[in-house]
């Protein structure tokens, strides 16, 4: 085996699941030795038809010890990565690296009480990992779940999050889950309108959550579009919420989406 097969495996395509023309899901096996952190993404790779490989970075969807492995996927129009991604079917072969990282994980906080997961589009991806594992749930006393999408049709795994509080592990903790989807381009009942920045500007979505953004008890993961990512992050600054790094602990971290 030469030492570029070593690195990852090859895993077969049990499930893909259109859900607009754009965004997709995916489910393979899992080889029995990958290990990963709820929250921590890890390289896809594809064969193409003249024989190369290209590689992406995916955050993991499902729970670390699931059986398989989740992905979510926006097709990037004329991406050479997608593009090939989306033409899988199921049986097909995927090469997915043995070793995930990433620092979107809850060891960024060394303390804290509410839990804040703002995510736009695949973004989104990292939360539910962390939100089908007993840690956070643990953790935190109140999880409070942002997911932000241009229309309601692109609010992806909304039975999962749906039903997460009648899993029998979750079941005692379902309380401290409170769900906030937003829909940008259209008016749609029971999410909030407009971008995350806006309605945390104009204290609607802490109205809605219940809950304000203090640095002394709010810890925030944030996960999107830089764009998003950062203007999210000066926001919060102002607030005095502060990034968490190793040299100094603080109660936001980020990850750009792409």
């Amino acid at each position: 085996m030469t030492a570029s097969a070593e690195k990852f495996t090859r895993q077969t395509l049990l499930d893909v699941q259109s859900l607009t023309p754009s965004l997709f899901t995916l489910r393979t096996t899992r080889d029995s030795g990958f290990r990963f952190t709820a929250g921590q993404f890890v390289r896809l790779g594809v064969t193409k038809a003249d024989g190369s490989t290209v590689w992406r970075a995916y955050s993991i969807v499902s729970a670390p010890f699931d059986e398989h492995l989740d992905f979510f996927s926006i097709v990037v129009p004329g991406g050479e990565f997608t593009s090939e991604l989306s033409r899988l079917q199921v049986g097909d072969t995927l090469m997915v690296e043995r070793q995930a990282t990433g620092f979107l994980t809850l060891n960024r906080f060394v303390d804290g009480r509410d839990l804040w997961l703002l995510g736009t589009g695949t973004g989104v991806a990292p939360f539910l990992s962390m939100l089908q594992d007993f840690e956070v749930w643990e953790k935190f006393e109140r999880i409070v779940l942002v997911y932000s999408a241009r229309e309601a049709k692109e609010l992806a795994y909304q039975s999962l999050i749906h039903t997460l509080g009648e899993r029998e592990y979750l079941a005692e903790h379902a309380h401290k889950l409170t769900y906030i989807p937003i829909v940008t381009r259209e008016q749609h009942p029971g999410a909030l309108n407009g971008r995350i920045t806006t309605l945390i500007e104009n204290g609607e979505l802490e109205r809605a959550a219940g809950v304000e953004l203090t640095p002394e008890h709010s810890r925030v993961l944030i996960c999107g579009n830089p764009q998003m990512v950062d203007d999210t992050r000066q926001l919060l600054k102002q607030r005095d919420l502060q990034l968490s790094l190793s040299r100094r602990p603080g109660q936001v971290a980020v990850e750009n989406y792409w």
